[in-house]
């Protein structure tokens, strides 16, 4: 535990960085899995629309660092 208030602070920080990155990360998983299943389903609507959301995900996702741009693309 840290003692300083500046190292406390920095703990709140990351905590805060930390459960915003878990969140964004699992949402982009979550579209990616949407994306395969609508694959597998066959409606090529449904497949381009779950496409673009997952696209935009990434995109916003590697803009605020949670994921690498390689990654990303």
């Amino acid at each position: 535990m840290p003692i300083t208030k500046s190292g406390k602070k920095r703990l709140r920080q990351s905590l805060a960085r930390r459960a915003r990155n878990r969140a964004g990360k699992s949402a982009v998983r979550t579209q990616i899995k949407r994306v395969l299943a609508a694959i597998e389903g066959g409606d090529g609507s449904k497949i381009d629309a779950e496409y673009r959301l997952v696209c935009k995900k990434l995109d916003k996702a590697a803009a605020a660092g949670v994921l690498h741009r390689n990654t990303a693309s």
